[in-house]
Formats: structure tokens, C-alpha cells, sequence
């Protein structure tokens, strides 16, 4: 029985360095390694020379070469192990490619990996710009890997056997493999680098990539029966002990345990239960049960039924670790017990393997549960604790809170007010229309005493009114989304509204420039009453501004006219010249140039008098209707366009990065629903 190195240097037949030709001189054996089979034959095997060695014993930089005469191979103990081997069968060749079945590159299936991988890949990519490197670190790992193995042959499955020291992993990998590849003994660490043993060609890409030396690459003995046949494709790695004192021991189990697809862990009665074990790799890789083997060895040392006692309380460690089981159907890690020693339950796994290498889906399970868990590891910063998003409540308290810091309640009061003196100025009477100018001319606002800004108080209030609707919108939009998600949103609105005060104070003051230019080509100074003080006047001026930009009825700044205002003007006019008219009756009756009669002269200018007033009460009820409605529509003007130029600047930024959010969210859905491992 020959173990033989697969893909080494000088693989597939090629010869070795002339410069390694030792094994060819008699008594010069430097650098080579021997070993026996379990059952009888020796192998000969150019472990340390990284040269192939066929099943024949011969070195392949010497198997072109004649033998010289008289000169025989006879150089002690491997020459009476060549002598044994000649009454065995002949083997299978290394390079016998027919006997061989041939692997082809990764071909990916149609299943739910590759959707996975690319919602994955599409999730890392859509947050880089909003999550930190260290977070995305493990996904990206995944998907690096995800592409390395999938670059590679799918007809192999590699498994890797790892334990403890002392456990008997090296001696289940012998027995396995059929020879002795691995070197066992009571001296530990015993093994200290990944040894492979590949069943079929084409599997150095995959050793290359768990970076396996050619000289520790080895063939099994393969007897040609039914179980050998099942384990085509195989590639079993016997890996250093995880628990190994060396350092470097254990940084190489960690590192192959991440690349392989799958992986037997030797346990034995002693160690079975080590902290080390399972809150080092059990635990964390609970998420991979499908792919794994937990295997109990050394049962020929309990006596009775302790061995189905140990069994049971490992199942139970394996179970509180939050590794599911894989019993009565269910999928989930393999657990067993056996002696590699006595080959007791060896068969079985043997079996089993068989089974797991012939459906060839171990490494699309491995990459699946990486998958699932980066996807958990990514839990805390993609799922909200809540509904994610900004409610139609949310903006309307957010206009609100803009609407009041530019004062649209007090425009549109001031705008009814300027409708119903305008109605006033057009009906009232021309001797109250001169005493209001008369006051006018006393009033902030006209010519004489113009109008005064609004202080700083104020102003620095509106703009603190602004920036307490932002923060208050900005934590409505973040409240239930992940940290960093949360960061972005409130970043988002704040870097929206660096300019949004000044942006409303300029809505306010072009409003007042409309106004003022109105009042200029108008009727003058304003008739009502200045009592309201300094903040109804700028609503004033922000009601005429925004009902001036909006509305097309209104022309240089003065509200628009109901369509019976000249009638009543003509009235106005009509009581004017009777009292006119009564009075210079009168007055010609007094200077005798006309007749005495003073009744008729008197009820003229009285009907004036009297008339005048009246008309200018009915315009001023009949104007309180069509003032409310200006108004009204006054303050909605101005708190639309607060609210526009809100949106524009802060609503729409937030809403762009809440949208970004359910992006990801989607994508993450994606990589956690359509699983394969049942997590």
C-alpha cells in the first residue's frame, strides 16, 4: 500500500531537480521520509524533496534512467521494503488520468447562493460611503473568499480534520486515507503543518489557495471497493492541533478552517468538554452545522455503555453551543463515535462521507452559512427597531414649525387688515380719508417716520424657531434606524440646512420689497391701525410679498377689487355732492342769491351727511367676508413657500437618505431570507 504526493512540484509525472538525486545513491538518504501502511506495504515518499515518487518507488527524475549493471537498488530498509511490495498487485498510477475522473472549474448553480452573493456584494457596495471599514470587514472577506472558491473545482470537496492534542485526529486521517501519511506518536505537537490527502487530480488550485506545500501532499491507498469509489473528490487535511502550545500551531488551524468546506472535529473522552473548543470554534461556527462532523474517538477506552453516556452529554454541549443537530431528518452537524485505532465506527464515517462528497454541495453550504454569518454580524446596523421613515404627521409639524418662524399666522392678519382699509379707503368718506392720512404722517411707516426692521431679538429668534423645526425633524426621521443610518439622516439635514434661515428671511424680504412698491405707486402711507406693533408689520409686509408673487389678481402689490367697489365708490361720490350741493345751497340762501327755503337745502346736505357713513359700513361688512378669505389665502401662500423651500432643503435630503436605507434594507432582506443552511 503507496501513499504519493498529488499536485507537488514536479506533479503530473514531470521530474524532479536534477540538484535532488539522493534517494539514487546508495547510503544517501538525506531529506527523505519513509512510512508504512496499517496493513503491510511501506511507501516511499519524497516528502521533504518535494519530489513525486509513483506507486512503483521510484523517483521520477530517475525513471527515465537505465539501471547500471551490477548496481542495484540495495541500500537496507527501503530496499527489503521495495522487495515486499513486488508480491503485491500493482497500483493505481498517480498519473493514470483514464482510471482518474476528471474535474472541471466551478460552474455556479442556479440555487439561492448567487443571489445571495450578489445582494451581498451590492449591500457592501451601497454602504461604504455610510459604514465604517472594520463593520464591513467580515463581508467582504466572505465575498472575497465566496469568488476564490468558486473559481476553483466543484467536483472537490475539502475537508479538514482537527482536534486536539492527544485527541487521534492523525490517526483517523491515516485510516482514513489507507496509509501512513501523518506522522502520530506520543511526542506532541505531532503535527505541525496542514498534511492533505487528495483522492482525485485537479486539486491544487484548492490546496494552493490553503496554501499546503507540494511535499505535504499526499494520495490514499485505494483499494478500488464501493467506498473508495464514493469518496472520489475528496481532499482530507489533517490540521495542526488547535490547542497546541506553539502559537503558530494554532494560527494555521484558524486559517484553513476559514477556507475549507467542511470539517471533522476529533474530540475524546478526556477533552470532549474544553472551554477551548467550544468557545473558540464551536460556538462561533455554530452556524455551520451542516458542514460539520464532531466525531468522538477513542471509544475502546470506555468500558460498557460510557461511551453512549459521553455521546449523549456531547450532543448536549454541541446543542447549548446553538449548533442544531443533524437527527431524525432534521439538517445539522454529524455527531458519532468511533476508534480510529480499533476501526470501530470508521466504516460508518467513511460512509457517511462518501455520501456528503457525492453530492457535491459542501461548499456552497459553507459559503451560505459565511454568508448568514456576516448577514448576523450586520444585524445591529441594516434592521430598525421600528418603522423607518418620515410620516405625513412628521412634515406637517415640521411646515408648521417653519410657518410660525416666518410668521404666516400674522400675514395673513395683516393681509386681511390691508384688504379691509382698502375697502375703507375706496367707499369712506372724503373727510375721514383726509384724517387718516393726517395720522398717517405720525405713523412708522410713512414717509416722515419710516418703518423700523425688526430687531435682532427677533430675528435671532426665528432662526433659532428654524433650526429647532430641523433637529426636530431630522430625530422624527432617525428615531428606530441603526447608529450609523441615524447619523446620516441627521447629517443630512443639518448640511441642508446650513442656508434655510436666509433663504426665509429673503422670502420675507422680497415679500416687503413687493409690498413697498405697491404702497409706492398706491395711495400712499398704510390707513390701519398701527397698534399690533412691530411684528404684525412685517407680517404685513410678508403677506403682501407672497399674495403679490401668487396671485395674478393682484397688481403692483394692492390687493385685488371685489367687482361691486365702483358702485360703491359712485355712491360715496353721489352722498359727497349732496352734501356739496346742500351745503352751497345754503350758503347762496345765507348771501341772499337764492330764495329763501332752508328745509329743502338742509335735507340735501343731511342725506349726504348721513348717506356718506352708511354706504362706507355696508362696503366695510361687506368686505369682512372677501378680507378673511385674502387673508386665509395670504398665510397658506407664505407657509407654502416656507414649506417649499423646507422641503427643497432639508425634507428631500433626509428623504433621499431614508430611501438609500430601505435600499440596503431590501438587499439585506435578500441576503438573510433565501438561505440554505435553515438559519
Amino acid at each position: 500500500m503507496t501513499a504519493v504526493t498529488d499536485e507537488g512540484t514536479g506533479r503530473g509525472g514531470s521530474p524532479a531537480p536534477h540538484g535532488n538525486r539522493d534517494a539514487d545513491v546508495p547510503g544517501c538518504r538525506t531529506g527523505t521520509r519513509t512510512g508504512t501502511g496499517p496493513a503491510a506495504g511501506g511507501a516511499v515518499r519524497a516528502a521533504d524533496t518535494g519530489r513525486d515518487i509513483d506507486d512503483e518507488g521510484r523517483a521520477d527524475a530517475g525513471a527515465d534512467r537505465p539501471a547500471e549493471p551490477g548496481r542495484e537498488w540495495n541500500d537496507g530498509l527501503i530496499a527489503r521494503r521495495a522487495a515486499a511490495r513486488t508480491a503485491d498487485p500493482e497500483p493505481e498510477t498517480v498519473g493514470d488520468d483514464a482510471r482518474l475522473p476528471q474535474v472541471e472549474a466551478y460552474v455556479p448553480s442556479g440555487g439561492p447562493l448567487r443571489p445571495r452573493l450578489d445582494a451581498l456584494r451590492e449591500l457592501v457596495g451601497l454602504s461604504r460611503a455610510r459604514l465604517d471599514g472594520a463593520t464591513l470587514a467580515e463581508a467582504g472577506r466572505v465575498l472575497d473568499e465566496a469568488a476564490a472558491r468558486q473559481r476553483l473545482s466543484s467536483r472537490h470537496t475539502v475537508v479538514a480534520i482537527a482536534g486536539a492534542t492527544g485527541s487521534g485526529k492523525s490517526t483517523l486521517f491515516n485510516t482514513l486515507a489507507g496509509a501512513q501519511i501523518s506522522d502520530t506518536g506520543l511526542r506532541r505537537p505531532t503535527t505541525s503543518a496542514p498534511i492533505a490527502c487528495s483522492w482525485t487530480d485537479g486539486a491544487a488550485g484548492l490546496l494552493d489557495r490553503l496554501a499546503v506545500p507540494g511535499r505535504l501532499r499526499r494520495r490514499p491507498q485505494q483499494s478500488g471497493t464501493e467506498s473508495d469509489e464514493a469518496l472520489q473528490g475528496l481532499v482530507l487535511v489533517d490540521l495542526p492541533d488547535h490547542d497546541s502550545a506553539a502559537t503558530g500551531h494554532r494560527d494555521q488551524v484558524d486559517r484553513v478552517l476559514a477556507l475549507v468546506d467542511a470539517v471533522i472535529w476529533v474530540v475524546d473522552p478526556e477533552k470532549y468538554a474544553d472551554a477551548a473548543l467550544h468557545e473558540r470554534y464551536l460556538r462561533p461556527l455554530a452556524g455551520h452545522a451542516e458542514v460539520t462532523f464532531v466525531v468522538l474517538n477513542q471509544i475502546d477506552r470506555l468500558p460498557g455503555d460510557t461511551a453512549d453516556q459521553v455521546l449523549d452529554d456531547l450532543r448536549r454541549l454541541l446543542d447549548e453551543d446553538g449548533m442544531a443537530l443533524g437527527e431524525h431528518g432534521e439538517p445539522g452537524a454529524t455527531v458519532m463515535s468511533l476508534s480510529a485505532l480499533t476501526g470501530e465506527g470508521v466504516g460508518e464515517l467513511r460512509e457517511m462521507l462518501g455520501r456528503f462528497v457525492q453530492e457535491r454541495t459542501a461548499a456552497a453550504r459553507r459559503l451560505s452559512a459565511d454568508v448568514d454569518v456576516a448577514a448576523a454580524r450586520l444585524r445591529p446596523v441594516y434592521v430598525a427597531e421600528g418603522r423607518a421613515g418620515l410620516g405625513e404627521q412628521a412634515r406637517e409639524e415640521f411646515a408648521d414649525r417653519l410657518a410660525e418662524a416666518v410668521g404666516a399666522a400674522a400675514t395673513g392678519q395683516a393681509a386681511e387688515r390691508e384688504w379691509r382699509r382698502n375697502a375703507g379707503r375706496a367707499c369712506g368718506t372724503p373727510w375721514l380719508r383726509l384724517w387718516r392720512w393726517y395720522e398717517s404722517t405720525r405713523r412708522p411707516g410713512s414717509p416722515e417716520r419710516p418703518a423700523q426692521s425688526a430687531p435682532p431679538e427677533e430675528r435671532l429668534t426665528s432662526r433659532q424657531r428654524v433650526e429647532q423645526a430641523v433637529r426636530a425633524v431630522a430625530d422624527e426621521a432617525a428615531d428606530g434606524l441603526p447608529g450609523p443610518w441615524a447619523q446620516a439622516v441627521r447629517e443630512a439635514a443639518v448640511n441642508g440646512a446650513e442656508g434655510l434661515p436666509e433663504a426665509l428671511d429673503e422670502l420675507v424680504e422680497r415679500a416687503g420689497a413687493v409690498e413697498e412698491r405697491g404702497r409706492a405707486n398706491g395711495t400712499g402711507g398704510a390707513d390701519g391701525a398701527g397698534e399690533e406693533g412691530r411684528g404684525a408689520a412685517a407680517g404685513e409686509q410678508g403677506a403682501a410679498g407672497t399674495s403679490g408673487a401668487a396671485h395674478g389678481g393682484r397688481a403692483n402689490g394692492r390687493p385685488p377689487r371685489p367687482k361691486w367697489w365702483p358702485a360703491a365708490v359712485l355712491a360715496q361720490v353721489s352722498m359727497t355732492l349732496l352734501q356739496v350741493f346742500g351745503g352751497l345751497w345754503l350758503v347762496g340762501q345765507i348771501v341772499g342769491l337764492l330764495e329763501p327755503g332752508f328745509v329743502v337745502p338742509a335735507l340735501v346736505m343731511l342725506a349726504g351727511v348721513v348717506g356718506g357713513p352708511l354706504v362706507e359700513w355696508s362696503c366695510v361688512a361687506a368686505a369682512r367676508g372677501p378680507a378673511r378669505r385674502y387673508g386665509q389665502e395670504a398665510e397658506r401662500q407664505l407657509r407654502e413657500a416656507a414649506a417649499a423651500c423646507g422641503r427643497a432643503r432639508v425634507l428631500d435630503p433626509v428623504a433621499a437618505e431614508l430611501a438609500r436605507y430601505r435600499e440596503v434594507r431590501e438587499r439585506y432582506v435578500t441576503v438573510t431570507e433565501i438561505s440554505t443552511t435553515g438559519t
